[in-house]
């Protein structure tokens, strides 16, 4: 057997899961918004156990456009490690970064096994910027100027990769949740 590193054994495993997931995928139906990999390889994992969780809703005003039960993300600790420690994201979760302030803010993609969004929130709780982050090559740490993405605000929402573009949800949109 090769000692992989933490991070290539990560990316082993996730494309074992996303073949044998899509072939799976394909004789049950796909999941939210046909990202089947999130369906299949995700939908009965545990994700962070140990953190508080709340319902985060985004709208454009009126119109709900999508919800998540979010991790919250509120230490020093819990918000270096953020995803990091996660193998993959299901398509209704997310993890929500509260800080007590509003700030300019650099989030990385550090050690991450998929591609998610990274989504910036002001204290009013409206949306400031979004990016879509591509989980690093092999090779590469994630914190390469790649893989830095920046924004203000004093809430930082990371979500499935392409869930804000499959909702319309864009800058200016409301994001709802209690803490």
């Amino acid at each position: 057997m090769v000692d992989l590193p933490t991070a290539s054994r990560r990316r082993v495993l996730q494309a074992s899961g996303i073949v044998v997931g899509g072939t799976i995928a394909g004789c049950l139906g796909g999941g939210d918004d046909g990202n089947m990999e999130a369906a299949v390889t995700c939908s009965n994992e545990n994700i962070h156990q140990t953190y508080a969780e709340t319902r985060v809703t985004v709208t454009d005003g009126d119109t709900e456009l999508g919800t998540v039960t979010a991790a919250v993300a509120d230490t020093p600790s819990a918000r270096f490690t953020g995803l990091s420690d996660t193998t993959c994201l299901p398509a209704d979760r997310g993890m929500l970064f509260v800080y007590d302030n509003t700030g300019s803010r650099a989030f990385v993609m550090r050690e991450m096994s998929f591609s998610i969004d990274i989504v910036y929130v002001s204290a009013e709780r409206r949306i400031t910027s979004i990016h879509h982050a591509e989980q690093p090559a092999d090779g590469e740490s994630g914190t390469e100027p790649t893989h830095t993405y920046q924004g203000e605000g004093q809430y930082v929402l990371e979500v499935p990769y392409r869930w804000t573009a499959r909702r319309n949800v864009s800058t200016g949109d409301r994001v709802q949740f209690e803490l």
